[in-house]
């Protein structure tokens, strides 16, 4: 039997469980010429703004132990450019569009999504909460239960067209709560989750390694700190979640699912090959027969403490 790679992300059918994740892929059109786009089960888009954001300043990103420190600065052409210029060309494509969206104040989250929800061909929404709120003295939207819930259930109000998904960081007491939180404000799937805050300094400048002093760290060295995030996650709430941090290969992908994660979607492994996701694809093919599984899908939440 051929092996059934598709799932289900809050009603959005997807042909495989594997995703472009924002901000490592752009905007997905600046790979066509490499990748098969049709072949992966999503692209989430960079990070989408109300106004065009130009971003830090270079070097924006350095090579870590098993992993990569990047302070990009959220650049992005704007909402509105990306609905006029990027979004038509996308149309082309199978492949479902997530916008990923992000503010600075829930006015801006809110605005953001008006805008794309009058758009044709977005499948859905991820909410980047992990996002300074200005109005409160540039706490994250994602660093406490109450805020998060309050972005969200804006959000949630302000669509009509789409599924929203929120997109959570790591910086929490307890990932379970903030789950629950998101999940009751109207979250209808998780992903889990953002970088993790880092510094890598040179020593013989005396100066970080990229022109900010910090920046988030990604890649390999994070994977076993993120599979434990969607594992507890996936006790406090019923909703799909989507795990992202260090996936290369498809045992790296299978952790996941095992810990809870209905899908998945890569982003460092870009950086080092650009078609890292469509190869992903089809080597969980090849994993799944060895390991006789016939429908991926099957396999979600089978740790056995």
């Amino acid at each position: 039997m051929p092996i059934d790679l598709s799932v289900e992300i809050a009603g959005l059918r997807l042909t495989n469980p594997v995703l472009a994740s924002s901000g490592t892929f752009g905007y997905g059109l600046e790979f066509a010429h490499l990748v098969d786009l049709n072949s992966l089960g999503g692209i989430v888009v960079k990070g989408l703004s109300l106004e065009p954001m130009e971003g830090a300043p270079a070097p924006r990103v350095c090579e870590t132990p098993s992993g990569m420190l990047n302070a990009i600065g959220l650049q992005n052409v704007g909402v509105r450019a990306f609905v006029a210029e990027k979004l038509p060309k996308l149309s082309v494509y199978r492949t479902a569009v997530v916008a990923n969206v992000f503010g600075t104040t829930v006015e801006e989250y809110c605005e953001v999504l008006r805008i794309l929800e009058d758009a044709e061909g977005v499948a859905a929404y991820e909410l980047n909460i992990s996002c300074p709120n200005v109005k409160r003295g540039g706490l994250q939207f994602g660093s406490e239960p109450g805020m998060a819930a309050e972005v969200v259930g804006a959000a949630k109000r302000a669509i009509s067209r789409r599924r929203l998904w929120v997109k959570l960081s790591p910086l929490v007491s307890d990932i379970g709560a903030m789950a629950w939180a998101v999940a009751e404000a109207g979250a209808e799937a998780l992903t889990i989750a953002n970088t993790y805050p880092a510094m890598c300094l040179e020593v013989s400048t005396r100066t970080s390694r990229i022109a900010s002093p910090s920046g988030g760290l990604s890649g390999p060295a994070i994977r076993p700190i993120t599979v434990r995030l969607v594992h507890e996650a996936s006790k406090a709430v019923k909703i799909p979640i989507l795990g992202l941090g260090g996936i290369e290969k498809p045992d790296d992908a299978l952790q996941y699912f095992l810990a809870g994660a209905s899908a998945v979607q890569v982003g460092t492994a870009h950086f080092a090959d650009p078609r890292a996701s469509e190869r992903l694809v089809k080597g969980l093919v090849r994993r799944c027969e060895e390991l006789n599984i016939n429908k991926i899908s099957d396999i979600r939440c089978g740790f056995r403490p």
